[in-house]
C-alpha cells in the first residue's frame, strides 16, 4: 500500500492534545497521564483508528493508547476524534520496536495487533509484530495475566504467528481461521477498516489470543 504524504501532518499531530510527543517521559506513569488506575490497552499499528476509537467509546473504564509510525495515517485517527470527548484515548507516533522505552514492566494489560504488515520476505521475519522478537518485547511490558490479540486475513502470516507464539514460550488461549463464523470468538468483535474491506470481499479473518 502506498501512503500519501499529508502536508503539515507532523505539525498537527505535535499540537493535538490527544497525541503524546515525548512518550518516553511517561514510562511507568501512564495512569497519571489518564488520571486513574484503569487498565491500559494498546494497539500497535493502529492505522486510521477505527478499531481503537470504537473500543475507547464503548469502554470508558479502560485506557487506550494507539501506536502508529506513519504521520499521514495517524492524522486520520485524530480527525475521527474531533467530535468526540474521549478522555481514555491517546496516540503515539513511533516505531513499534521502541515500546519498551515507553512502557514499564507490568504496565500494560492487553495488546492488539490488527492486520499487521506481513513483511513477506524471510529476511524481514523479525520485523513482523508476531515474531518471537516482538513477543519478547510484549513480555517486558505486559502484566503476568496480560493478553495479546492478533487478527489478519493473511494465511502465511497467521501460520507463522501460531508457530512464533509457541517458540516464544507463550500459550494460545484461542484461535480460529474464520472469525466471523466462530460463534464464540466473534462475540464483541470490533472491526478495523481492513477487516471490513476484506470481509466484504469474502476473505476469512483469522484470529489468535495468546497469553504466557
Amino acid at each position: 500500500m502506498r501512503l500519501r504524504n499529508v502536508p503539515g501532518a507532523r505539525e498537527t499531530i505535535a499540537e493535538h492534545p490527544m497525541a503524546v510527543n515525548h512518550p518516553e517521559n511517561l514510562k511507568g506513569k501512564w495512569n497519571q497521564e489518564f488520571g486513574n488506575q484503569n487498565p491500559i490497552h494498546i494497539e500497535i499499528g493502529m492505522g486510521k483508528g477505527q478499531f481503537l476509537v470504537q473500543m475507547a467509546t464503548e469502554n470508558p473504564k479502560i485506557n487506550y493508547i494507539g501506536i502508529e509510525k506513519y504521520s499521514s495515517v495517524l492524522i486520520r485517527a485524530l480527525e475521527k476524534c474531533e467530535q468526540l470527548e474521549l478522555k481514555n484515548l491517546r496516540f503515539i507516533r513511533m516505531e513499534a520496536e521502541h515500546i519498551c522505552d515507553v512502557f514499564q514492566k507490568d504496565e500494560v494489560d492487553r495488546i492488539y495487533l490488527n492486520f499487521s504488515d506481513p513483511w513477506p520476505k524471510d529476511r524481514h521475519a523479525k520485523r513482523r509484530l508476531t515474531s518471537k522478537q516482538f513477543f519478547d518485547r510484549y513480555d517486558a511490558i505486559l502484566k503476568h495475566t496480560g493478553i495479546v490479540e492478533f487478527k489478519t486475513d493473511n494465511d502465511l502470516l497467521f501460520t507463522f504467528s501460531l508457530e512464533q507464539v509457541s517458540e516464544a514460550g507463550w500459550n494460545i488461549v484461542s484461535q480460529t481461521w474464520d472469525l466471523h463464523q466462530d460463534k464464540e470468538l466473534v462475540k464483541g468483535n470490533v472491526m478495523t477498516e481492513y477487516e471490513s474491506r476484506f470481509s466484504e470481499r469474502g476473505n476469512p479473518i483469522h484470529k489468535l489470543v495468546a497469553q504466557r
